[in-house]
């Protein structure tokens, strides 16, 4: 018990009280670059411990996450059977410019057809589509 009780009382207090922990949130940004190299254990320790306790206590939340993607997919109407959803444009099949659908929601997929809107107002969310364009050259 001597040598738990000596990190308990002695190593740790000490090790704590030596690191360079300001006093006010302005002074983290008057650290130096060996101070930020003193907390990285202690950091990393932290987070270690973080993520230990998140993980007991929390077993199940990776597994839920899990549940929920299954029961509510993002994308449920476009080539659904397939495991990976990807699709090609050429870009010489776009005159001026085109408009990619980022919702799942278009019924003009790959393309957009606004079905992001009643999406957005009813979720509060900012979707919108990738525009690609031409970029003209400049004339000489």
């Amino acid at each position: 018990m001597q040598p738990l009780s000596h990190v308990v009382k002695i190593s740790v207090p000490n090790y704590l009280s030596s690191l360079p922990i300001p006093d006010s949130i302005g002074g983290w940004f008057r650290l130096g670059f060996r101070d930020w190299l003193a907390l990285v254990p202690f950091g990393a320790a932290v987070g270690g411990l973080g993520y230990m306790s998140y993980r007991a206590f929390c077993p199940k939340a990776h597994e839920k996450v899990k549940v929920i993607l299954q029961i509510y997919p993002f994308n449920k109407k476009i080539k659904g059977d397939s495991k990976k959803v990807v699709d090609f444009i050429e870009i010489e099949d776009i005159t001026e410019k085109a408009s990619l659908c980022r919702c799942w929601k278009s019924e003009k997929w790959p393309y957009c057809d606004g079905a992001h809107g009643p999406h957005n107002r009813l979720t509060g969310d900012n979707l919108g589509p990738v525009v690609v364009r031409h970029k003209q050259k400049p004339e000489a």
